[in-house]
């Protein structure tokens, strides 16, 4: 566990976490449509969709999960892997790599830094790890505020790529 500047504790995830997780999604998915974007995530509920609940559950059992909590509630989520989902269009770097396949925070607690300590975190697990690259894939679309959010935090654009109709940009980090 470690504490960030900003009052948010950062421990490993486990399945006992997969609710949490879920709700922040189905926040964030209405939190997104409330704004009016429909086209990243959709309009159903994570925890609706066919294969949802099972796919936070693997996160929480398959993965590297982490949890950022304030106080004692769970305020976001990260979810590190050695590489993307197969499920994706997105080739292997061809050198060992941690890859974010999850990041999500709960939206009532927005502008509080979360994502940024979780990133920060997963950099220095990479690193712990002593690999040197940590990627992370997003929605493209939007004007690219997703996108923006990542190079601010130290990434950059690499591959961009299309799942169906879902613009994606794959970003990264070099860590060392």
């Amino acid at each position: 566990m470690n504490d960030t500047p900003r009052g948010i504790r950062i421990r490993p995830g486990s399945f006992a976490d997969a609710p949490a997780v879920l709700d922040m999604l189905d926040s964030a998915v209405v939190w997104m449509n409330a704004r009016g974007n429909t086209e990243q995530w959709g309009t159903t509920p994570y925890s609706q969709r066919p294969g949802g609940a099972a796919r936070v559950e693997r996160y929480t059992t398959e993965n590297a999960p982490y949890i950022a909590e304030s106080g004692r509630t769970p305020v976001g989520a990260l979810v590190l892997d050695s590489g993307p989902s197969p499920e994706m269009p997105i080739a292997p770097a061809g050198e060992p790599e941690r890859y974010v396949r999850l990041l999500v925070s709960d939206r009532r607690y927005a502008g509080r830094g979360i994502g940024a300590a979780l990133l920060a975190h997963a950099v220095e697990e990479t690193r712990r790890a002593g690999v040197g690259l940590l990627r992370v894939d997003c929605w493209a679309g939007g004007g690219g505020e997703l996108v923006a959010f990542y190079e601010r935090n130290g990434f950059i654009p690499t591959d961009r790529f299309l799942s169906g109709a879902w613009p994606g940009q794959v970003l990264a980090r070099r860590v060392g």
